[in-house]
């Protein structure tokens, strides 16, 4: 590292002094004028100048521009084995015997040279001072190359002189260098190492054999990570770890799950065999690799619940999910120190380079409200992606680089050595224990197979699949090992092989249920299996002003900006009755009745404390400290009672990832991830699409995750108008979810208590207000909140006697209706709000159409193209609900292939005519 920190600045400035001289020697000083025309002449080439003072001299910056003495540069000699020692803790990775296969030599550059250092082959045996390597004091030169090439040049390739934090730095290189990078295990630990890679590799034999042909993204070649997993559930537990929650793809996940997890083989094979489990009966289900599991794992420091999150084929976009479960459990434990559950996320390594959700997840790390305490990475690097090689599926050096932008430190490890592996992982698993932080291990292996089993990978690697075949397994090269330690006797390792086998061949003849599937709704989740029972949503008048007075109350000394304040003063207003309660007061009060009744609230999103709208003000700041305040904390109640707002990095992806893992993981809390303008979820699209509409189908796992996502036409342009409510209706099937479109404060504070309080989990799909949020017309009186509850259907609040029309809509629309109806005083339209559009409320849309059997002309008014919003959803359902006689018409913008126009002067023109076309029925046939 001093190389690199005292060259990058010197050596241009060094460069720039030499190429003036060689244009004009008196433009440099006198000093360096000599020096290089005795060194180089003026002719010398700048590049062999610029080699020649790397191998000769150090160069520090800040006394080039201090001195014009070129003497004052060269190392002393005491000091040379300091610089070589830098060198190998910087660079020795580089020189690491880390790839199984030998595909990219190491091209040996200078940094490890003692002629780079000024040393040579008769300073062998010369004494130096070592500085903090191996306790210090004075060594011999061999052996301080020994201990140097010993511990960063195996395999095991540490990098870490990244990190800024010296105390970080020097933990790693005390750990490393006080054993070499040497594992030291005893007996009982390498059988018990080369009985899981033995177990990995039988397994996937036996599956290869019995069920040819089958997909199952096979471990073959990277069989170490078994007795990785293994031995860090050990030491994990052994720490006082009481939950691991483990993210992977499909590659290895089903040799995980049979010997990590010990999922059933006979449910496994069953799998295979086309036989559909009857705890994956309820819905859609699964491929057999995208399926998680739970288990309790016994270990010397008691059980840790293991859990293997249920993964789609979108790779990594576990990651944020595991994150989000991980921080749930560990809120619920009250494990504030973030040592009880710990994440271990398995990558591979064309994806943890390529896919972007990778970057958007460790910048979550540090971040107040995501962070979990570090996390643990494992790249099984199989050196290919599909068919891709690394110089075609990445522009760094390693496939993990991208984890240095978090400063973690990075242990590199050759996947044929499982001891190194495992060492590897437990110094791993320290450093996240000591620094709470994240650390990756490069699990650097190999594919036997094709991308899967049916595959042909020899038609684009030619050269890497003959090595492949010509190349021992993991166990072959470990058994031959132990063999030679005398750690296992000749025979022994057959006799393993055949009794495994065996188990295996009895468990697929004589196949039986196990006898309790551990995908089935257990523990916490038992009390939302339903069936859904409504609950009271409805608060007493006089607890909610005394919970309005508490919530806007601040600390002595607090100063609100006044802006804040007369919003907070009104607010108060209205919940004594004496003002109509708009938006922002009724979200506050649903909060505030949740937390007082011992709920747990977390709402998260791009500027979600203040509200992009200026309207929520859930976190405010002192005018004069800058001093964060949360004002609804002063109602929590009770040992589950928690409220948090966080304003979230500018991601989406991750972000509503992390929070639907969190939702599935905690089911007593309300969780909400806002977007800043709706149609920005679509950069979370394979969230909605993978997790939130199809989870319960596919995995039997429920969310009650709700999406806030502002909604409706503005004249704001084509980014800020729709939250495409067409797709998420278009997801809408087997009632699995929510998509409402509220058009009072009463009905989403109604709303937003039914979604805790209800006894089900279904994910909220929410039609969130802008331009309502300060339409007058659309507030609520306070009798609003202290009776009734969410209504999914809301007619002619004065009811009307013989309409001609009658109009249906959901959202801002209805307001535009009202309006243009009272200025012409027509009182022959009526008009009905659809509130909640699924499960889409036939029963009681057909009862309110009912009430209007005279009339002929029912229309759907919605303000998108008719080729967007709910009208290609709603036509048949509402047809449906229609009386003898009545046809249903429709009145939207036309066909379109942006949602909105980019004009405001177009889009107002294009509103009036809508509107006018709905009330009067101009242009119908």
């Amino acid at each position: 590292m001093i190389q690199d920190d005292l060259l990058g600045a010197g050596s241009d400035y060094l460069e720039a002094l030499f190429d003036r001289f060689r244009s004009n020697p008196r433009s440099v000083p006198k000093a360096w004028a000599l020096f290089f025309e005795r060194e180089f002449g003026r002719d010398g080439d700048t590049a062999r100048m610029h080699r020649d003072m790397l191998r000769r001299m150090v160069i520090h910056p800040g006394v080039l521009r201090e001195s014009n003495k070129p003497a004052s540069f060269f190392i002393e000699y005491p000091s040379r084995a300091l610089y070589l020692i830098q060198g190998y803790r910087m660079h020795g990775h580089l020189h690491a015997d880390l790839d199984p296969l030998k595909l990219n030599p190491v091209r040996p550059g200078p940094e490890l040279e003692l002629g780079f250092y000024g040393l040579g082959p008769d300073d062998l045996d010369a004494e130096f001072p070592v500085g903090d390597l191996a306790g210090g004091g004075r060594r011999k030169l061999r052996e301080i190359v020994d201990i140097l090439r010993r511990t960063y040049c195996g395999h095991i390739g540490p990098e870490f002189m990244h990190i800024t934090d010296s105390v970080r730095r020097h933990w790693l290189q005390q750990r490393l260098e006080d054993i070499c990078s040497t594992p030291r295990y005893d007996e009982d630990t390498k059988r018990q190492i080369f009985r899981n890679i033995l177990h990995a590799e039988e397994f996937e034999r036996f599956l290869h054999t019995r069920y040819a042909g089958q997909k199952r993204f096979s471990l073959e070649g990277g069989e170490s990570l078994i007795a990785m997993l293994d031995i860090l559930i050990q030491r994990a537990g052994g720490c006082g770890v009481r939950e691991l929650i483990l993210g992977m793809a499909h590659r290895g996940r089903l040799n995980v799950l049979a010997n990590i997890l010990g999922k059933s083989l006979s449910d496994i094979f069953a799998e295979f065999e086309g036989e559909e489990l009857e705890e994956t009966a309820h819905g859609q289900g699964d491929v057999k690799y995208h399926l998680g599991f739970s288990a309790d794992v016994e270990t010397s420091g008691g059980a840790v619940h293991v859990s293997l999150g249920f993964n789609p084929s979108h790779l990594e976009i576990i990651t944020p999910v595991a994150l989000g479960s991980v921080r749930a459990r560990q809120c619920r434990r009250r494990d504030s120190e973030r040592k009880e559950v710990v994440p271990v996320l398995i990558h591979g390594d064309a994806a943890f380079a390529g896919q972007g959700v990778v970057a958007e997840s460790l910048n979550l790390s540090k971040l107040g409200g995501f962070r979990v305490g570090g996390t643990i990475h494992l790249v099984v690097n199989n050196q290919i992606g599909f068919t891709v090689n690394p110089f075609d599926a990445r522009s760094t050096l390693y496939a993990t680089d991208i984890a240095k932008m978090v400063q973690a430190p990075i242990l590199h490890v050759n996947g044929d050595d499982p001891e190194a592996c495992c060492l590897a992982t437990e110094i791993a698993l320290e450093y996240r224990e000591r620094f709470h932080d994240d650390v990756v291990i490069d699990l650097i292996c190999y594919r036997r197979r094709g991308h899967n089993e049916a595959d042909t990978p020899e038609v684009t690697q030619p050269v890497m699949y003959r090595k492949i075949a010509e190349h021992p397994t993991v166990v072959a090269i470990y058994r031959d090992r132990l063999l030679a330690e005398q750690v296992l006797k000749p025979g022994e390792h057959e006799a393993m092989v055949r009794r495994y086998r065996e188990c295996m061949d009895d468990v697929r003849r004589n196949r039986r249920a196990s006898p309790s599937p551990s995908n089935s709704l257990q523990g916490r989740w038992r009390a939302f299996a339903g069936p859904a029972v409504e609950p009271e949503t409805a608060v007493e008048a006089g607890l909610l002003a005394d919970l309005c007075e508490r919530v806007h109350t601040m600390p002595n000394g607090f100063e609100l900006h006044p802006k804040v304040a007369r919003i907070f003063e009104r607010r108060m207003a209205m919940m004594r009755g004496e003002q109509p309660v708009d938006w922002g007061c009724a979200e506050i009060m649903a909060y505030a009745t949740l937390v007082h009744e011992g709920g747990w609230v977390r709402i998260t999103g791009q500027d979600t404390g203040r509200g992009t709208f200026f309207h929520r003000h859930a976190a405010v700041y002192d005018q004069k400290t800058g001093r964060k305040f949360i004002p609804l904390r002063q109602v929590e109640n009770g040992p589950m009672s928690h409220f948090l707002v966080v304003d979230s990095m500018l991601s989406e992806l991750a972000v509503m990832a992390y929070e639907y893992g969190y939702s599935v993981a905690e089911p007593r809390a309300l969780v909400i991830w806002e977007a800043q303008y709706g149609d920005f979820a679509n950069n979370g699209q394979v969230v909605i699409d993978q997790f939130i509409a199809s989870g319960e189908s596919k995995w039997n796992r429920m969310s009650g995750l709700v999406l806030w996502l502002p909604h409706g036409y503005e004249g704001q342009g084509a980014e800020h108008s729709s939250a495409r409510l067409e797709r998420f209706l278009q997801l809408c099937a087997e009632d699995n979810m929510q998509v409402v479109y509220p058009t009072t404060p009463a009905q989403l504070f109604h709303l937003l208590r039914r979604q805790l309080r209800i006894n089900i989990r279904k994910p909220l799909i929410l039609m969130g207000p802008k331009s309502m949020l300060r339409q007058k017309g659309s507030f609520s009186q306070l009798r609003d909140f202290t009776d009734g509850r969410f209504m999914s259907v809301l007619d002619e609040p004065h009811g009307m006697d013989n309409p001609r029309r009658l109009l249906l809509c959901s959202g801002k629309v209805y307001y535009d209706l009202v309006a243009e109806r009272q200025r012409r005083q027509l009182r022959d339209v009526a008009i009905v709000r659809i509130e909640r559009l699924y499960p889409f409320p036939s029963e009681a849309l057909t009862e309110v159409i009912g009430r209007y059997d005279g009339v002929r002309d029912i229309v759907w008014v919605q303000e998108e193209p008719l080729n967007q919003g709910a009208w290609l959803f709603v036509e048949h359902k509402i047809e449906a609900c229609l009386g003898r006689g009545q046809r249903l018409g429709c009145v939207g913008r036309p066909e379109a292939a942006a949602p909105a126009v980019g004009l405001a002067r177009r889009h107002l023109k294009e509103q009036m005519e809508l509107v006018d076309r709905a009330l009067t029925g101009a242009g119908e046939e």
